[in-house]
C-alpha cells in the first residue's frame, strides 16, 4: 500500500464514512487546525517528563476523537462511538476537573503572562494558541451548520485552558505583562 493515493490531486479530500469535500470547506480547515495542535503538543510532549508528559499525550488521544468528529459528515454523525470518534460531555467534565486540579496546585495568575518559562511551557502555550485557532475554525464550522448538537467547542474552549495552566505549571515562576514600574 502506498501513501499516495492521487484522489486528492482535485482538491477535495476523503471523510471518514464517506463522501468528498473541498480541502478548503470549514469541516477540513478545522481538523486540519486540531492535527496541527496534535503536532504541536508533540513538540511539548518531546521535552515533557512524568505526568507532564502522560497529561500531553492524553490529551493529544482525545483530539483525534476531536478530528474524526470533525471529519465526518454531518448525515454520518449518528455513526460515531462517543469517546472514540465523538466527543462527549464527560470529556468536557473530565477537561475542568483537570484544570481544577492544576490550579490547586499552582495558582491561578492574576494577570497576563509572557510565554516562555522554560522550553516545555513555551511549547504548550505554543499548542495552546493553536487549540484557540481550531476552536475558532470549529465556530466557523458550526456557523455552517457542521457541527450541530456537538460538545467539539467546548471541548477545545476547556482544553485552551487546560493548556494555559499546564504552561503555568511547566513554568513554576511567572513573567508578569507588565513590570513592577508600569503597574
Amino acid at each position: 500500500m502506498k501513501i499516495y493515493t492521487k484522489k486528492g490531486d482535485d482538491g477535495t479530500t476523503g471523510l471518514f464514512y464517506g463522501g468528498r469535500v473541498d480541502k478548503d470547506a470549514a469541516g477540513p480547515e478545522a481538523y486540519g487546525t486540531v492535527d496541527e495542535a496534535v503536532a504541536a503538543l508533540g513538540v511539548a510532549r518531546a521535552g515533557a517528563e512524568g505526568r507532564m508528559a502522560d497529561e500531553l499525550l492524553r490529551v493529544q488521544r482525545e483530539l483525534f476523537v476531536v478530528a474524526a468528529e470533525l471529519a465526518t459528515a454531518p448525515e454520518n454523525r449518528a455513526k460515531l462511538d462517543d469517546g472514540i470518534s465523538r466527543v462527549t460531555d464527560s470529556m468536557v467534565g473530565d477537561l475542568e476537573v483537570a484544570i481544577d486540579r492544576v490550579v490547586d496546585e499552582v495558582g491561578m495568575p492574576t494577570e497576563f503572562v509572557v510565554p516562555g518559562g522554560t522550553d516545555v511551557a513555551a511549547a504548550i502555550d505554543v499548542a495552546r494558541t493553536v487549540v484557540r485557532r481550531a476552536e475558532r475554525r470549529c465556530v466557523s464550522y458550526a456557523s455552517a451548520g457542521g457541527l450541530e448538537a456537538s460538545q467539539v467547542v467546548p471541548y477545545l474552549n476547556r482544553l485552551a485552558d487546560y493548556l494555559y495552566m499546564l504552561a503555568r505549571a511547566a513554568e513554576g515562576e511567572w513573567v508578569p505583562s507588565r513590570t513592577e514600574d508600569e503597574k
